[in-house]
């Protein structure tokens, strides 16, 4: 048996999920069929309990007050004194348990040791042109234990890549995946065990080779394999905005053929899904700029904001990642790094230490109270290993003989902030109102932060979707969906809920060329909210119309099969 087989089949036997990405390799060896259910794998239990994460945009554009690189600046004008130890320390402060550095942006100018690149950081006067960002914050991160992951490029104009490292030739094609190719061995095998590798806006490169052999080599080394941020090879998505929110609920499963696009959000999120695709939200200090410039410094998140966020994100059961932009000397503004160490006390203070805390499988769990004593915040924990199973629930507090409703709320997932109505209670009450199996409760612990929480804690979010085709509202929608149906076959149509509840579809039709065609139309088997569009040919005009009930209104995705 080769070693990438033992490998797949270790996780099996484990019991675990095997990532998306390696499971035709693992299928082609004949072994045991996997188990088709929503699990996630060790390395991604993992990877949701580090929570927050801290990102780190710094490229030649830091000089040119843009966004993206327009490659006008000359390399001699770059003058960094680059600080990573600082960076870290800004972590440490944050409450990140990692960072994410941008080693190349879309300009593609490579912040490390690279012969693939003459826009890089050897051809700079720092150091002598034997600087190595990747290598300095590698050591920074080693020292306060911080774990380092990357963001690489798909997107690169110095090799005529656009987005997802498409090229316009198929020879230009080939010539940029060698190069790509490259730069991925590099990081991947340089500098350590690394936590997340970043293909933002998904990839057409074929890495699939790379990562399952340094994921080997990783797993023997620390026992885990890195995270993948988008691309056919996945293992966590996108929230599908950069304002720092997740909806709610967001579960961790996903349909595999959603995860199979690389590119599904939040919006995809399906508590019947089979693969486990957790969601990272992704937003900067200086919204919406992921760089510094020398005019938004007034932009830079306040507390209250940052405090938002984290209710809106990791309180929903999300990966918070939390973009810093170092200035044009590689340092982190004072401002901004002093601002995450105010965050991160607030909620320490907050979230710190429990009154107490329990966890159990039972479908009601009950909490002792040391004496009556005011709770305003609830915070709840699913054990994940066996899969996300809490569809509704509801906490109660008692006073005296009585139990006194507090909060309700659906998913639960990795972990759920809940701020209840404050009361004086002898003990709690968690009961799980619906689930897929016997719930399993990591922790329901109680808090008297004597905070309030933000006016917007529990609002709904937008998120994005490259599948969505409109929205229903009042419970009515009509589209006209013929752009979406350019071919003929098969497609699914889904309603997902925006906010809290389960959308149902009560009446749909479809009219083709303006005629009803009642047979276009099927429900799903065993799915509320699922229906199957099919068309016979391609080129007519399709327009869909229909009640969803179940929730106040939401999104309609359509995706060919």
């Amino acid at each position: 048996m080769t070693s990438r087989r033992k490998f797949l089949t270790s996780l099996v036997q484990a019991g675990a999920a095997v990532p998306l990405w390696a499971r035709s390799t693992f299928a082609q060896g004949g072994a045991t069929p996997l188990r088709a259910i929503a699990r996630p794998t060790p390395e991604q239990v993992v990877w949701q309990d580090l929570e927050i994460g801290m990102f780190v945009h710094f490229a030649p554009n830091t000089w040119q007050d843009l966004e993206y690189d327009n490659r006008s600046t000359p390399l001699s004008a770059m003058q960094p004194d680059i600080n990573t130890d600082q960076w870290a320390d800004c972590a440490v402060a944050l409450g990140a348990k990692y960072i994410v550095f941008v080693a190349k942006h879309a300009g593609g100018f490579c912040m490390w040791q690279t012969q693939t690149a003459d826009y890089s950081i050897r051809s700079l006067a720092w150091k002598g042109g034997r600087g190595d960002v990747m290598a300095d914050l590698a050591a920074s991160c080693r020292k306060r234990g911080l774990k380092l992951g990357v963001y690489l490029s798909p997107r690169d104009d110095t090799h005529g890549a656009a987005g997802g490292g498409v090229c316009k030739t198929p020879q230009q094609q080939e010539a940029y995946n060698a190069i790509y190719r490259q730069q991925l061995t590099e990081l991947l095998t340089r500098y350590g065990p690394l936590v997340e590798i970043w293909f933002d806006g998904s990839i057409v490169v074929p890495v699939r080779d790379i990562l399952i052999k340094n994921a080997i080599k990783d797993s023997l080394r620390s026992g885990r394999y890195p995270m993948v941020f988008q691309g056919p090879h996945a293992t966590i998505r996108w929230v599908g905005n950069e304002d720092g929110f997740a909806p709610y609920p967001a579960w961790n499963s996903i349909d595999r053929g959603d995860a199979r696009t690389g590119i599904a959000t939040a919006a995809h999120s399906d508590p019947l899904g089979d693969t486990w695709l957790p969601n990272e939200v992704d937003v900067s200090m200086r919204r919406p700029n992921w760089f510094w410039h020398t005019d938004n410094a007034k932009n830079l998140l306040s507390l209250d904001a940052l405090l938002e966020i984290y209710y809106r994100s990791v309180g929903r059961g999300a990966q918070l990642l939390l973009n810093f932009t170092p200035d044009r000397r590689g340092w982190i503004p004072e401002g901004d790094s002093s601002r995450a160490s105010e965050f991160g006390r607030e909620i320490q203070r907050r979230f710190g230490k429990s009154l107490a805390e329990t966890s159990g499988s039972a479908d009601s769990l009950v909490l002792s109270l040391p004496g009556a004593r005011r709770i305003d915040h609830v915070i709840l924990q699913e054990d994940l290993v066996q899969g996300e199973r809490v569809r509704e629930y509801r906490i109660e507090g008692r006073e005296g003989k009585n139990w006194i409703p507090l909060g309700t709320g659906s998913a639960i997932g990795h972990k759920r902030i809940q701020p209840v109505v404050a009361r004086m209670c002898e003990a709690l009450r968690l009961v799980s109102v619906h689930s897929a199996g016997l719930p399993r409760i990591r922790r329901f612990a109680a808090f008297e932060t004597g905070a309030t929480p933000p006016p917007q804690w529990d609002a709904p979010a937008s998120v994005w979707a490259d599948d969505d085709v409109g929205r229903w509202r009042n419970g009515t929608f009509e589209l006209d969906v013929t752009k979406k149906v350019a071919a003929a076959g098969d497609y699914r149509l889904r309603c997902t809920p925006v906010g809290v509840g389960e959308a149902q579809i009560q009446e749909i039709s479809a009219s083709v060329d303006g005629a009803p065609e009642p047979r276009a139309l099927r429900r799903a088997s065993g799915r509320n909210e699922v229906m199957i569009l099919s068309l016979a040919k391609s080129g007519q005009r399709v327009v869909l119309r229909g009640r969803v009930g179940g929730a106040a209104s939401g999104m309609v995705l359509l995706r060919k099969l």
